[in-house]
């Protein structure tokens, strides 16, 4: 008996497609840029998806609100905020039980570190500026909503806290190394 023909050729370009089709129904995503996990070159790149339905950092780096060395700024501090942070966390099943109650782990070094640089961006944005960088930042608020926790509900307010906090980011590239203060002037007017 003579084998059935396959009208269908393969391809291995194919086989590696991994491009999404479709997205979910309430999607919010962006292209971006990646290194290439799977290449053989340092440095390659390849076209992701990244959400940014809850990042409001990534949704102004979508859409150009933000440049990179505010967004790597901003990012910076995010990282040094989860790092010094010391919520709860999981219990170890690693480590030997004794009645339920935990000691606390020692302070480590890292955690000094980023402590010590949350400070320094704190005394470097005043009172203010670090609370909107916190309610940006960690908690994830907008503008609208931050505008309804100061209890002050129109679009000029909306409008000052956005132009403050791209100030602010401007101040935590400088602080994180991403920039230098003669980037981050602006050209005075000629008189």
């Amino acid at each position: 008996m003579a084998r059935a023909r396959r009208n269908k050729s393969y391809r291995l370009a194919r086989i590696y497609d991994r491009r999404l089709r479709e997205l979910p129904f309430n999607a919010e995503v962006a292209e971006v840029e990646v290194d290439n996990p799977l290449a053989l070159d340092p440095g390659e790149k390849i076209a992701a998806i990244r959400s940014i339905r809850g990042d409001p950092l990534g949704r102004l780096q979508a859409h150009h609100q933000v440049d990179e060395a505010q967004f790597l700024g901003g990012r910076a501090f995010q990282n040094d905020w989860e790092r010094a942070e010391r919520g709860p966390q999981a219990m170890d099943p690693t480590r030997e039980y004794v009645d339920g109650a935990r000691s606390r782990e020692p302070v480590t070094e890292s955690q000094r570190q980023a402590v010590l640089r949350l400070n320094r961006v704190e005394r470097e944005l005043g009172v203010d500026g670090a609370a909107l960088v916190h309610d940006v930042l960690v908690l994830g608020l907008s503008m609208d909503q931050i505008s309804v926790r100061r209890a002050v509900r129109t679009q000029r307010w909306n409008d000052y806290f956005a132009r403050r906090f791209r100030e602010c980011l401007d101040r935590l590239a400088l602080v994180y190394g991403f920039a230098t203060e003669a980037g981050t002037r602006r050209a005075e007017p000629r008189r």
